[in-house]
């Protein structure tokens, strides 16, 4: 039976507590955080973060395939898993596909998956899900929503969580929306979107759910599901019968916030964090309807705990206390031109992106095969012993590496000043020269222990243009 194989999750390092921007607009407090994709972070980024986290780089080599979910995506029309699957180095006849339009497109991708796996046509598929949706400032989107990512890697041969049913019910209704021309996600009067939307289109679809497999809210130990608050979360989960406190818990509003398309994945991943062998779980998206899965545990499930799920992506972070700093990284605001050559000039063409990405993509150099030096970029003679052409593909992006020297750049253009240019020795050999994400710059000191993250450098021109930085360790 198809099912879950491995998982790995992604919250950004930053959050923001609801209290800076009820402060920035002096409108209620609200409890809690949430988190927040850094200037250089979208939907693919954290995808990728979530994927190296669910599986190793020998283990990404043997998937058939790579759906890739979220509502939020950088390109409108060019698929982004294929990007996806090029920087985890899956294999080249490995079918991509991209899922959107409703933050039922994670549990869409997911059911596609297993179907296409339960039916033999793929042996396994990694299943990516992100989202980095805006609300309107001031509104409660603002407050609610947060920006994260998941991916389950599905499978039959080491299953650590069986997908035993599934069902699945449309309900189509103006309740939440983002059209083409928006930036901002719309909504319809509080009380008919929750009352007429979530409310009714869960309430229907699991309780039909229930009946039709002959399950009861009893047989599931704990739940994981979709909602737009903590309010919502504990009413709907009481509403179908399951104890909130024991069955329920509420992972993802205080600390993380409504992370749309992947919420309902995340809070499965964190439910599965404190899961034993042996019990069902269900697990209920919603989005102009809803997707019910119920799935049970196995003796894999032990194994999983060490994986870098939500509690481990948890215990790192660092706050913004500063609102406008949010209004510069979205570019809600203008400021300042840089004073140096403006970006226009580094203008990326798809040719040079296509001929660099198989090796850029994946920071890839060679290895001397004379004398082993590890180098970077890639080189035909080796700067040690001068072999030409005696060298094989050598990736740096798993590599542990520390803090050689750096300088922090107040002059260069960015919306976070400063840029934390880096000098990085990786373990074993090699060294390269890339900026620094997720710090604190008061506490960069040469040693320190770094770990690479693929980012967006800029846009321009209509082209994302995507690369390798370093940051601190996130054990």
């Amino acid at each position: 039976m198809a099912g879950i194989v491995s998982y790995g999750a992604y919250i950004p390092f930053f959050r923001l507590s609801r209290s800076e921007i009820a402060k920035a607009w002096g409108i209620a407090i609200q409890p809690g955080e949430k988190a927040v994709a850094n200037y250089d972070e979208d939907s693919l980024t954290m995808a990728v973060a979530a994927a190296m986290n669910c599986v190793s780089a020998s283990e990404a080599a043997k998937i058939g395939g790579l759906y890739f979910a979220s509502t939020t995506a950088p390109y409108k029309e060019k698929q982004c898993a294929a990007t996806i699957a090029t920087v985890l180095g899956l294999p080249k006849d490995a079918v991509t596909m991209d899922f959107g339009g409703s933050l039922r497109c994670g549990s869409n991708a997911l059911k596609s998956a297993v179907d296409a796996v339960e039916s033999g046509a793929l042996t396994s598929v990694m299943v990516c899900v992100a989202d980095t949706r805006m609300g309107y400032p001031m509104g409660p989107g603002e407050m609610s929503f947060g920006d994260g990512a998941a991916a389950l890697l599905i499978g039959k041969q080491g299953v650590m969580a069986e997908i035993t049913n599934f069902s699945s019910r449309y309900h189509d209704i103006q309740d939440i929306w983002r059209s083409d021309r928006d930036q901002f996600v719309r909504s319809a009067e509080d009380r008919f979107a929750q009352d007429e939307g979530y409310t009714t289109a869960m309430t229907e679809t699991v309780s039909a759910f229930l009946k039709k497999a002959g399950l009861t809210p009893k047989d599931f130990a704990r739940i994981a599901i979709s909602s737009p608050n903590a309010r919502q979360h504990s009413a709907i989960a009481q509403k179908l019968g399951f104890d909130v406190k024991v069955q329920a818990p509420d992972i993802m509003h205080s600390q993380i916030g409504d992370t749309g398309s992947a919420m309902s994945i995340m809070s499965l991943i964190g439910v599965l964090e404190d899961a034993n062998p042996g019990e069902m779980v269900l697990m209920a998206s919603y989005g102009n309807g809803s997707d019910v899965f119920a799935l049970k545990t196995t003796g894999q499930i032990v194994e999983a705990r060490n994986k870098k799920g939500i509690k481990k992506n948890l215990a790192f972070k660092g706050m913004i206390n500063n609102y406008s700093k949010i209004l510069r990284w979205r570019e809600l605001v203008q400021t300042q031109p840089a004073q140096r050559p403006p970006i226009e000039e580094r203008q990326p063409t798809p040719s040079a992106q296509w001929r660099d990405l198989q090796w850029d993509g994946r920071l890839t150099g060679t290895k001397c095969l004379k004398c082993g030096t590890p180098q970077y970029p890639k080189q035909r003679v080796c700067i040690e012993c001068e072999a030409k052409d005696q060298y094989e593909p050598y990736t740096f992006f798993d590599k542990p590496a520390k803090v050689f020297s750096f300088s922090h750049d107040y002059v260069m253009q960015t919306v976070d000043p400063p840029v934390t240019v880096t000098i990085v020795n990786f373990e074993g050999g090699g060294r390269i020269m890339c900026d620094m994400t997720d710090r604190e710059p008061d506490s960069i000191k040469v040693g320190l222990p770094l770990e690479m993250t693929f980012r967006r450098l800029y846009y321009v021109g209509g082209i994302y243009n995507y690369w390798w930085k370093c940051r601190p360790v996130r054990a």
